[in-house]
């Protein structure tokens, strides 16, 4: 009985999170006919950072559909909530320092080009937050977009990330959901962020200098958080 048990949750499991194939995600993006770039921000002084080193990379993952289920009316967010059934998006590539300070505004970002938004817009499927994540953190560690968003896009493309179903899953499952599908990373190098109301919102990963998994400062929501995970849609 016990053996019974424990197979009729390992398939529980398994039904709740099968690995996305990158590739057939990227097939599936649909894009506009054109693209505008948004504005370039002008930060102020208290947002620059200038004064600390890199310690560590992180990648972060945002679960689509809470960025639809709160603000899915915003014309910014269209290809993600409108016109494309997205799990996870890339978020960013971040600079981060040893503690709590991290590097952030570290030099001028004039408005991306059409060509740099479009190019990247499956990945992170806001220009706003193309522009944002390449003022904010790309200056801080790489001469150019191209060069920023390059590498951003090489750790997403060799990431596996699970599609996630159900309405509910323990910030435990999904790390092993993100560490089955990828033995490579560190489990306690998987950073969970919970929304209020405990939403999933976001899967950071951490890496050092050398773009190698690593832990992370902490873990964010514990394994034994229940988060409520967003309903993806059917466009």
């Amino acid at each position: 009985m016990r053996s019974l048990s424990v197979l009729l949750a390992a398939l529980l499991f398994a039904g709740c999170a099968q690995p996305a194939s990158p590739a057939a995600e990227v097939a599936a993006c649909r894009l506009p006919e054109q693209v505008a770039p948004a504005p370039s921000y002008r930060p102020r002084a208290e947002e620059i950072v200038r004064d600390v080193p890199t310690a560590l990379y992180m990648l972060a993952l945002t679960w689509a559909p809470e960025i639809c289920r709160t603000r899915g009316e915003d014309p910014d967010n269209a290809v993600q909530c409108k016109t494309n059934d997205f799990g996870f998006v890339l978020h960013g590539l971040w600079p981060n320092g040893a503690e709590r300070r991290h590097p952030r505004y570290c030099g001028p970002a004039p408005k991306l080009s059409a060509e740099t938004v479009r190019e990247h817009l499956c990945m992170t499927p806001s220009a706003e937050m193309l522009q944002h994540e390449w003022a904010a953190h790309g200056t801080c560690g790489w001469d150019s977009p191209d060069a920023y968003f390059d590498q951003a896009a090489k750790l997403w493309d060799g990431l596996k990330r699970p599609a996630l179903t159900g309405q509910t899953m323990t910030a435990g499952e999904i790390r092993d959901a993100f560490k089955a599908a990828n033995p490579w990373v560190a489990r306690d190098g998987i950073y969970i962020k919970a929304a209020s109301g405990n939403w999933l919102e976001d899967v950071r990963l951490c890496y050092d200098l050398q773009y190698r998994p690593m832990a992370c400062r902490g873990v964010g929501a514990p394994d034994h958080v229940v988060l409520r995970l967003a309903p993806r849609r059917t466009p």
